[in-house]
This record gives structure tokens, C-alpha cells and sequence, in this order.
């Protein structure tokens, strides 16, 4: 079978909402790793034959193919088209399956999966709220509500369901939140980020540009204490979530391009790694986070290996129960996991964290000279993506 390869991977520092770089509009902002990725690899743009875009705010600045959109934003001629791809907070992780399948097949030779999400200029949940409040209807439909009745489907409510089930207090999860700001600051201070992240002007919310470049993922708290964290308010009472035990909103963009052997030598470039195993999976849409559980124990299954093999494993943390009750139930090795922080500190900029997260596996690899790395991240219904790339 032909094999999918990872020839470059980038990304954007993450913005905070209404931040730094919150006064790009999103079709330009990925425009920027657009042209990043092609610049790194050394590709004549010409020879792109698509470009996958991870996207779930599909509506605004976002809206009629955003994939599309950016490529015209961006340095590549109009011959190379665009899709936008919506599997919620894995759509980017999505995008670089199908990268993978369509190099694969053989059908396309270069193929750019990314992602992009500007969550200050469209605010999360507005392609459902809006129509909705317009009297336009709601997602949910009659036949979906009489399978589920009397459900709200709720991140907020899946993450507290998953704390519960395996009886995670709160101290548990205010100290995993206070180590991914830990591992977060170690990384940056190192220059750990320095090689994947594509310098952007900062723009500010008005337009207002600084003559500074974004460089630095700016939902960090440098100054971050233990007992900061246990201060901030619970988001449900009788829960044991927080903010700041939660994902932070997050403006930014990221992809990889994926070539198969044809692509190498045309571009005779090495490549940073193999896709190794790519799947997905659907499982509780009422728990809706827990999925990345038995995603990853049917991986490994089909991989034929066991977690111990994994080198390095990124697991978003939406909230910190997913990433604490995957590595319960797994048997992983906490030393592994998101070594670098996770979306906790570094934020979860939604369609552009599944190629953001594997930008900083594959980066993390290399730094480390690891083999294997795992990704998984849980996503709205129920779905759960993984992918296991083997760095060369």
C-alpha cells in the first residue's frame, strides 16, 4: 500500500480572544500557513492538488468555504482548489485524514491539510445560534429528539458526567490545568515552539497593527499559581469544572502537507514523518467527550500496538477529565502526554487545533528523537479521531 507522508507542519501562535491577533480575518490568517507550508517544503505552489480545511464556525468570515477562501488569500495560483471540512473540534485532525486517503489512492500526489478558527470574529456555536434566534430552526431534529429525550447536549454537562464517573475531584483537575500552563512555559522559555510557529503581525481587535510579531502563544499565564487556579469559580454549581480546568478560546491556524512517494521525489525534500494508523469513531453524543477512550483502544488494536509503543501522545484537553480519564483507563504514562501543554494553556483555537496538535507532536518527536506519537481529541457528537505517525 502507498504510504502518506508529513513534509512540513506549521502553525500560528495561538491568540487570545479579542487579542493579538483577533483583528485578522481568518481566510487571511490561514493564508499565512498556507504560504508557510509551501515556502518550507520548498514546493512549486503550482503543483498543490488541494487544500483540506479543518473549520467549524462556518458562518461569517468563515462561511462559503473558507478552505477556498484562504487559498485565494494566499500566495498559491487559483488553479488549486479547496474544501472545508466540519467534524467539530477534530476537523483538522480530519483534514489530514482524508490528506492522507487522497495521497493514498494515488489520486493526488501534495495535498495541504489544515485548519483555521478566528473564535473572537466568530464566536463559538453562532451557525446554530443565529438561525436559530432569526427563526430559522435548530439542529436538532424531531426524529434526533426522540432518541434523545429531554437531552441538551452539553460539552459542559459530558465533562462533569466523565469527572463523575471516575471520581475526579476538583483539586485533581486544578492540578492537571496547573500543569499544562507548567509544561507550556517550560516549552516556550526553551524554544521548544520556535521551529512550528509562523510569525504573524499583530492585530488587534480594531485593526490596529503594532509593528510586533505574534510568536508566542498568548493564553500562557507565565505567572500562573496552584492556588490561582483553585480560586476561579466552578462553571456548574455542584460541579467540579472550571475555566481554568477548561479550554481556553483561542484565534489561530495550522497545517501540514502531506505528500506520498510520487510527491517526495518530486519535491525531493526528507520527510518529518509517516501517517502510521488513522481512524474514527462515534460513541455517546450525551457524554460526547468520552469518546477518545475506546477511539484509542481500537487503534492501537488495529495498529497491532500497545500504548507502551507510543512514544508521545496529544490528547486535547477540551477539559481536563478527557485527558485524565483516557490516561486511567488506558495505563498511560503522564510523563508522555502533552509535554509541551495542551489547549488548557495554549488554547483550542476549535477547527484548528486537530493539524495544530499534530504540528506539535511531530515537532515534539524530532525534538526528542521518539518514533511514535499518538493524537486523539474528542468532538461534538460523540466522535473521536486518532492518528499514530512514526517520525523518519
Amino acid at each position: 500500500m502507498a504510504e502518506a507522508f508529513i513534509v512540513a507542519a506549521a502553525r500560528t501562535a495561538g491568540g487570545r480572544r479579542n487579542g493579538k491577533i483577533s483583528g485578522w480575518h481568518p481566510a487571511d490568517l490561514a493564508a499565512q500557513v498556507l504560504d508557510a507550508l509551501v515556502e518550507r517544503s520548498g514546493c512549486d505552489p503550482a503543483l498543490v492538488d488541494d487544500v483540506i480545511m479543518g473549520c467549524v464556525g462556518q458562518a461569517g468570515e468563515q462561511a462559503t468555504n473558507i478552505a477556498r477562501n484562504a487559498i485565494l488569500a494566499s500566495k498559491l495560483p487559483e488553479s488549486v482548489p479547496g474544501t472545508s471540512v466540519d467534524r467539530q473540534c477534530g476537523s483538522s485532525q480530519q483534514a489530514l485524514h482524508f490528506a492522507a486517503q487522497a495521497v493514498m489512492s494515488g489520486t493526488m500526489d501534495i495535498v495541504i491539510a489544515a485548519g483555521v478558527e478566528s473564535m473572537s470574529r466568530v464566536p463559538m456555536g453562532l451557525p446554530a445560534s443565529l438561525p436559530f434566534k432569526h427563526g430559522h430552526g435548530f439542529y436538532v431534529s424531531p426524529n434526533m429528539a426522540r432518541r434523545y429525550p429531554g437531552v441538551q447536549f452539553s460539552q459542559f454537562t459530558g465533562a462533569e458526567m466523565i469527572a463523575r464517573k471516575y471520581s475526579m475531584p476538583r483539586d485533581r483537575l486544578d492540578e492537571f490545568a496547573y500543569r499544562s500552563h507548567r509544561n507550556a512555559i517550560a516549552a516556550t522559555k526553551s524554544g521548544a515552539f520556535k521551529g512550528e510557529i509562523v510569525p504573524v503581525a499583530v492585530r488587534m481587535a480594531d485593526g490596529t497593527e503594532t509593528g510586533e510579531l505574534h510568536t508566542a502563544d498568548e493564553g500562557i499565564r507565565f505567572d500562573v499559581t496552584l492556588d490561582g487556579i483553585k480560586g476561579v469559580k466552578l462553571i456548574q454549581e455542584g460541579g467540579v469544572c472550571t475555566a481554568a480546568s477548561a479550554s481556553q478560546i483561542c484565534d489561530g491556524a495550522a497545517g501540514l502537507m502531506v505528500v506520498n512517494e510520487r510527491g517526495l521525489k518530486t519535491l525531493g525534500v526528507k520527510p518529518l514523518a509517516r501517517v502510521h494508523h488513522m481512524s474514527v469513531i462515534g460513541g455517546d453524543p450525551v457524554v460526547m467527550l468520552e469518546t477518545p477512550v475506546p477511539a484509542t483502544q481500537r487503534a492501537l488494536q488495529k495498529a497491532g500496538m500497545r500504548i507502551e509503543d507510543i512514544d508521545l501522545y496529544e490528547v486535547n484537553e477540551a477539559f481536563a477529565p478527557v485527558p485524565l480519564a483516557w490516561l486511567q483507563v488506558l495505563g498511560a504514562d503522564p510523563d508522555r502526554l502533552n509535554v509541551n501543554g495542551g489547549a488548557i494553556a495554549l488554547g483550542h483555537p476549535l477547527g484548528g487545533s486537530g493539524a495544530k496538535l499534530m504540528t506539535t507532536l511531530v515537532h515534539a518527536l524530532g525534538a526528542r528523537g521518539k518514533r511514535y506519537g499518538l493524537q486523539t481529541m474528542c468532538e461534538g457528537g460523540g466522535l473521536a479521531n486518532v492518528t499514530i505517525v512514526e517520525r523518519l
